[in-house]
């Protein structure tokens, strides 16, 4: 992530700088969770892929007008499914719930226009806990609705996609974590085709949030 975005490592005069600018501040807050994903990703699989959206989406924030400001990543949330597997720790939905309130509100209350919970774990109970954090000022991007449904891969739509070739790719642009290795010609093109695909997704995602923030 480009390190001039990056809430965390602004001094207070940055960012006072940034709000004060005359653009609008939109805060991009990255969410997934801690849990396994197979014996060959990295628990924070989804926290990356949120964080790579995040960014991408930046760029064409920017493009738009709009300041951008990405937010520490929420790295907990609800992974019930994941029970009994060794590296799963989950929150109940109240708690995030609550919590994902209380920092959207923090964040517009400290001079942002506008605050988008990007949520990149896709347990159902966890997405509901999300969307209902948002509200005025506060939007919710997660691929489990029919508008977002049209980017993901045969993978996903085919029920594989849980620690498969699409997340492990975007793991690996983004961090190199997960195992190293040349993979056959399928899960090589499995990789290009999630590329161009969440290309498709970022930039949804980018052109959703300068709708709403405008």
């Amino acid at each position: 992530m480009t390190a001039g975005r990056i809430l965390a490592r602004m001094t207070s005069p940055q960012f006072a700088a940034l709000v004060g600018a005359g653009r609008k501040v939109v805060a991009l807050v990255p969410i997934g969770s801690t849990e396994p994903h197979g014996p060959h990703l990295a628990l924070a699989t989804d926290v990356v892929i949120s964080e790579a959206a995040c960014a991408r989406a930046a760029d064409a924030l920017d493009a738009a007008g709009l300041a951008v400001v990405i937010a520490p990543s929420v790295g907990y949330g609800v992974t019930d499914c994941a029970e009994g597997f060794a590296g799963a720790v989950s929150i109940d939905a109240a708690t995030l719930t609550a919590f994902l309130r209380g920092v959207a509100r923090g964040l517009l209350a400290a001079g942002c226009a506008h605050v988008c919970l990007v949520n990149n774990h896709l347990e159902p109970a966890h997405d509901a806990a999300v969307r209902a954090a948002a509200g005025d000022g506060i939007s919710v991007a997660c691929p489990l609705t029919r508008q977002w449904a049209r980017t993901l891969t045969p993978e996903f739509k085919s029920g594989a996609c849980h620690a498969g070739h699409g997340a492990r790719s975007r793991l690996r642009r983004r961090s190199g974590r997960g195992d190293g290795g040349r993979r056959p010609r399928d899960a090589r093109s499995a990789r290009a085709d999630d590329r161009r695909r969440g290309d498709r997704r970022d930039q949804k995602l980018a052109v959703r949030v300068s709708r709403v923030a405008r």
